[in-house]
C-alpha cells in the first residue's frame, strides 16, 4: 500500500484507535468465566484444557495460565485460512504485572542510547513521519509445542497452537533508527515493553538484535494486525516483529529503544532463552554436560495436517482431502510432502498463494486409504533446503521443537 493509502486509512479510524484502545484496556482482566474443555492429551497430561473467553479482546482460546496470561489458539483456527482470527491468535506474557490501560495519545517509545539524539514517538508520531509498510509474518513462540517433550521440561505445556501468522502494518525500524542518528561503534539494539514484574528486584523483560540485523529495513513497529489496532493483550499501540526469528524478540507495548555499544549480558538474553550451539537442531542429551548455548534466533521449518485431527474417521478406499500448513521458518518454503507409509516414500502436495517468504503457506493433495489405522506424515522443506527432521529435539528450555508431525486417522 502506498503511504499516502496507509495514511488516510490510518487516520479515518484514528478515533477507533483511541477510544477502542482504551475500551478493551479499561477492563481488569477477568480469572473467570471458562466456557468449556478441550481435549488436549499431552504426555504427561493433562488430557484436557479449559476454553476461556473472558479476556477483552478475544474468543475462545486455551487457558494454559491466567496469571502472567499464557493463551493458546484452538487447532481448528489454522484450517480456517491463512492468517489467523486476531480474536484467537496466541498470547504469552512473562511477568504478571501487564498494563490493563493504555492511551495511545501519550504512550510513547523511546529511543535512547548510542546514537546521536534521544527521541521520543507516540503511535500518531509514527504514522504521521514514516513511511509505512506492510508484512505478512508467522509470530511463534521459542516453546511452541514444549508439551511433547520427552522427559517434560519446565516451562507453558503449549501444544501447537502457540502460533499464528498476520499481516502486519507499521515502520521500518531502520527509518525510526536513522531518524536518531546510530553512531559508529553501535553493537546491538535492545528492546523493553511495558510488562513489569510483580516483584521489583526481577529483572525487566529485554532483549537484543544485531544491530544491522535491526537496521536490514525487514524488522518493524507495528500498530496494525489484519486490519485491525492490536489488541491490549497481543502488545497495544505498537509492538517489534522480527520476521523469520522467534517471538520472544517480538517486544509488545514497545517504551523503550536502547542503541548499545557493547554486548547486552541481561538476564534475558542469557541465560534466558538459550539453545545449544548447534543450530538448526538445537539438541542435546538430558543430562549433557559442559554445552555451549547461545540466544535462540532463527526460526526452523514446520508443517500441520488441519483439516483432519489425530482419531478421525476417512472413508477408505477413495480420494480423501488432506490439508494444512507450513512455514519456512527464516525463509519461504520450497515444498511440502506427505508420506502414508511411515515416510518411506514421499508424495508432492500442491503449495496455495505465497502471501511472503516468513507467512504460512497452505498445501492441499488427495490419497486414498487402506482400511484400519493410517499414518499421516507431513514435512516441509525451505528455500534454504532445510528440511524437517524425522526425530524430535531436546533442550532444557523446551525450544524449537520441529519433527516431522504425525496424524493417525482410521480409514472406513
Amino acid at each position: 500500500m502506498s503511504h499516502n493509502e496507509s495514511l488516510r486509512k490510518v487516520f479515518d479510524r484514528r478515533a477507533f484507535l483511541s477510544t477502542g484502545a482504551l475500551g478493551l484496556g479499561s477492563v481488569a482482566f477477568a480469572r473467570s468465566a471458562l466456557a468449556k474443555s478441550i481435549e488436549l492429551p499431552l504426555p504427561g497430561g493433562p488430557d484436557r484444557r479449559d476454553i476461556t473467553t473472558a479476556w477483552p479482546g478475544k474468543g475462545p482460546m486455551i487457558l494454559q495460565r491466567t496469571r502472567p496470561p499464557l493463551l493458546e489458539t484452538p487447532w481448528s483456527v489454522f484450517d480456517k485460512g491463512v492468517f489467523t482470527p486476531v480474536d484467537q491468535f496466541y498470547t504469552r506474557w512473562h511477568w504478571a504485572d501487564i498494563p490493563t490501560h493504555i492511551d495511545p495519545k501519550t504512550f510513547t517509545v523511546t529511543m535512547s542510547g548510542h546514537v546521536n539524539q534521544e527521541l521520543k514517538f507516540t503511535v500518531f508520531d509514527l504514522m504521521r513521519k514514516f513511511k509505512h509498510v506492510e508484512l505478512a509474518a508467522v509470530n511463534q513462540c521459542s516453546g511452541n509445542s514444549r508439551g511433547y517433550f520427552q522427559p517434560r521440561v519446565a516451562g507453558g505445556e503449549w501444544s501447537n497452537g502457540a502460533m499464528g501468522n498476520a499481516r502486519w502494518v507499521g515502520v521500518r525500524l531502520k527509518d525510526v533508527l536513522d531518524a536518531a542518528g546510530v553512531k559508529p561503534g553501535a553493537v546491538q539494539v535492545q528492546f523493553e515493553g511495558a510488562e513489569r514484574p510483580v516483584i521489583p528486584t526481577a529483572p525487566n523483560l529485554k532483549k537484543s538484535l544485531a544491530v544491522d540485523h535491526a537496521r536490514d529495513g525487514e524488522v518493524m513497529i507495528a500498530w496494525e494486525i489484519n486490519g485491525q489496532s492490536l489488541p491490549l493483550i497481543n502488545g497495544f499501540p505498537f509492538r517489534l516483529i522480527v520476521p523469520g526469528w522467534y517471538a520472544t524478540y517480538w517486544t509488545k507495548s514497545l517504551q523503550h529503544i536502547r542503541v548499545l555499544d557493547h554486548e547486552d549480558t541481561n538476564f534475558w538474553m542469557h541465560p534466558a532463552y538459550t539453545i545449544p550451539d548447534n543450530w538448526p537442531q538445537a539438541n542435546m542429551t538430558p543430562g549433557e554436560k559442559d554445552v555451549k548455548f547461545v540466544p535462540i534466533n532463527k526460526m526452523v521449518p514446520r508443517s500441520f495436517v488441519t483439516n483432519l485431527t489425530t482419531g478421525a474417521k476417512v472413508p477408505a478406499g477413495r480420494p480423501e482431502l488432506v490439508r494444512g500448513i507450513a512455514f519456512g521458518g527464516d525463509t519461504g518454503v520450497k515444498m511440502v510432502e506427505l508420506s502414508i507409509d511411515g515416510g518411506k516414500t514421499w508424495m508432492p502436495t500442491q503449495l496455495s498463494k505465497d502471501y511472503g517468504k516468513y507467512s504460512f503457506r497452505q498445501w492441499t493433495t488427495h490419497v486414498k486409504l487402506d482400511k484400519g489405522d493410517q499414518n499421516l506424515m507431513v514435512r516441509c522443506t525451505n528455500s534454504d533446503g532445510l528440511q524437517q527432521p524425522m526425530t524430535p529435539n531436546w533442550n532444557p528450555g523446551g525450544f524449537m521443537r520441529n519433527v516431522v508431525e504425525s496424524t493417525t486417522v482410521m480409514a472406513v
